[in-house]
């Protein structure tokens, strides 16, 4: 550690450029994991907000809300100890020269899935909703009547909740009545029966339903079906597993050019008695003191940097997987340095002193 401390004090300059290289990876890295959540949390807040075990829906709508269509009467055959209908319909609503696009959730008042309001009240009339409070950062208000790109109907903003958002867009709770006549329009009386699933908890799943027709699937496994979902998560966690690759490679071309240069010096101080074990664990100490300090710094600038982004930017950083991700990038620069190590160990003093 000593000699290791002394290089970098020496050479001040060089190193700081390996720590400003770490800290950008570093720095990208945990943006990135931050994305990830935040584009997590755009498609699964409404269906975390339920804090169900599964969703039931037919089987042949390969596990799509939109695409499944049953009636009120399958809850009769639904084996749990809470159940809850649902109906889900995606549309654009407007008031002025707003716009967004939603998702209606038609829900029962004193079903389990109704949302808290932190603002306003509850749904007590038809076409009244409780809206996600993402809507707000898009100019909408309490009291603001919306109109749908999918029917004359208009629904009134009467309270606002939090994290309420599903595949993305912001959702709207409102009676299951209200669904139907914004679905249906004239033929909601003709569907008043009509729903799209049916979420439940329970302690055991196997024997939920005894309809061949309905499937049981986890909320889990539900949400990793969305559109888009497990793409855009592989995606992003690739490009975090590819930045510890290309750490790695910097840290390893960085020390293993450092090794060369210095080359003859480490051949005198193994002359001198000085073991190739004393030497390795310097290079370790300073490849870790050089990582540390640039993970540390790219943590704190991702905060900094998070602090100030705009609430449009999806992204939410999680603390813990940051550490973790941390730990993995000061391991991998770690792993970097065993080239410089094995360079060390080779070295012939008399070849190293007389070259």
């Amino acid at each position: 550690m000593f000699l290791a401390w002394n290089e970098i004090k020496k050479n001040k300059l060089r190193f700081v450029l390996i720590i400003g290289v770490l800290m950008l990876v570093s720095y990208l890295v945990f943006f990135l994991s931050g994305l990830a959540n935040g584009l997590a949390s755009l498609n699964r807040e409404a269906v975390d907000k339920w804090d169900a075990s599964a969703i039931v829906l037919t089987e042949e709508s390969d596990k799509s809300l939109l695409q499944s269509t049953m009636t009120i009467d399958e809850l009769d055959g639904i084996e749990a100890e809470e159940k809850a209908v649902l109906g889900q319909i995606n549309a654009i609503a407007q008031t002025g020269d707003k716009k967004a696009n939603v998702s209606i959730f038609g829900i029962e008042k004193d079903g389990f899935i109704m949302p808290n309001v932190i603002e306003g009240e509850e749904f007590s009339a038809g076409n009244e909703v409780v809206a996600a409070d993402s809507l707000k950062d898009d100019g909408f208000k309490l009291g603001d009547k919306l109109t749908l790109s999918s029917t004359d109907e208009s629904l009134t903003i009467v309270g606002f909740t939090d994290e309420a958002r599903f595949n993305a867009a912001p959702v709207l709770y409102g009676e299951l009545e209200t669904f139907q006549r914004v679905k249906f329009g004239e033929a909601a009386e003709a569907n008043s029966d009509q729903i799209n699933g049916i979420v439940v908890r329970a302690t055991g799943l196997s024997n939920i339903v005894s309809d061949d027709e309905l499937e049981v699937i986890e909320s889990e496994a539900f949400i990793e079906n969305l559109p888009g979902y497990t793409e855009q998560s592989l995606t992003l966690n690739f490009m975090i597993y590819f930045l510890f690759i290309i750490s790695s490679v910097i840290v390893a071309i960085f020390l293993y050019v450092l090794t060369v240069q210095k080359i003859s010096m480490f051949g005198v101080m193994k002359a001198q008695g000085i073991p190739s074990g004393y030497l390795a664990r310097s290079v370790i100490a300073q490849t870790f003191m050089l990582a540390a300090a640039g993970v540390i710094v790219g943590f704190i600038l991702t905060l900094i940097s998070g602090a100030f982004l705009p609430s449009a930017v999806p992204v939410a950083f999680d603390i813990l997987t940051m550490i973790f991700y941390g730990v993995i990038l000061i391991g991998v620069a770690i792993l970097g340095a065993v080239f410089s190590v094995l360079t060390i160990v080779k070295i012939d003093p008399l070849k190293a002193i007389g070259g």
